[in-house]
């Protein structure tokens, strides 16, 4: 295929321009995908929605599916599409690895839609660390992406997105090692977080992890890979050289840090066709604390694809 000058001058200046981004390598070796656990509105595909791409949404760190039911219900039921909710890998119900970084989370993503869901496009939305992974797929395979929307997260990477690690610390030195009832366990877990996590809002989604098996108490995330890859993988975008030029709606909350408007013309070196919108009065969990606002961004983006 045969660049523009301004396609190549977008890809020289992303290749050079190495302050914002990871300067490591991609991974090597190709890619393992696994198979993702998700939820299908309605659960088959149908005449009627299929006439337009299925839409894919992929939650953030310490996230899941079923964080997305409510929403991916209503913007069925708004567009006439059929919306895929997954659980990425080491979360939910997907397997477990001892691996996880984006290009294998867009490598899980593009299984699913070819070996799963057999659909050759899809738009794509993607929160916090799905909102990277989707970022990831579709510059390295957009002929697979109708378009792209990033929720509260952009490819800039930042001092906010490190400090998650503060996270992945105390859940860590939560004790499960209690005997009692679940809600006891939460209870306790909850006093043991308090020094670390100042927010109770932040807390009660996490504590949505811990699960009982075999009269024993876990977290349902596999915080082990979670940890050993967050500095390295995680935290980090990873370096592309190429761009994707598609529809491109970046969605952040206006109280929150991890999409900053000073980023937006580097945010453009990769995604030149980026729009920006903020939600007012909304946090990192947007799509949680302001769903209609929220729905109501999404839906009028994709009605004008």
């Amino acid at each position: 295929m045969i660049k523009s000058n301004a396609n190549l001058s977008r890809t020289c200046l992303l290749k050079n321009s190495r302050a914002p981004f990871n300067s490591r390598r991609p991974l090597a070796t190709k890619p393992v995908p696994v198979k993702m656990s998700y939820s299908s509105y309605p659960p088959e595909s149908t005449a009627d929605d299929r006439q337009k791409p299925p839409v894919i949404i992929m939650h953030g760190l310490f996230g899941c599916k079923t964080n997305w039911n409510s929403l991916s219900k209503s913007l069925h039921n708004m567009t006439h599409r059929r919306v895929i909710s997954v659980d990425a890998r080491n979360h939910g119900d997907s397997p477990h690895t001892t691996e996880q970084s984006y290009p294998l989370m867009a490598e899980d993503v593009k299984f699913l839609m070819t070996d799963v869901l057999k659909v050759e496009k899809a738009s794509l939305i993607g929160h916090s660390m799905g909102g990277r992974a989707m970022m990831y797929l579709a510059v390295i395979y957009p002929e697979m992406v109708e378009s792209l929307i990033p929720v509260d997260i952009s490819p800039v990477n930042s001092k906010e997105v490190s400090d998650i690690r503060i996270v992945i610390n105390a859940l860590r030195s939560v004790d499960l090692n209690i005997n009692g009832p679940i809600s006891k366990i939460r209870k306790l877990a909850d006093e043991q977080m308090k020094s670390s996590i100042e927010s109770p809002v932040l807390r009660q989604f996490l504590l949505s992890n811990l699960i009982q098996l075999d009269d024993k108490f876990r977290w349902r995330l596999n915080l082990q890979s979670i940890s050993d890859n967050f500095d390295n993988h995680i935290s980090l975008f990873p370096p592309v050289q190429s761009i994707y030029q598609g529809p491109t709606y970046f969605i952040g909350g206006g109280d929150s840090v991890f999409l900053k408007p000073e980023h937006h013309e580097t945010i453009k070196l990769i995604f030149p066709s980026a729009k920006f919108d903020y939600i007012p009065g909304a946090g990192h969990w947007l799509h949680a604390e302001k769903p209609n606002e929220f729905l109501k961004l999404v839906t009028q983006f994709l009605a004008t694809l």
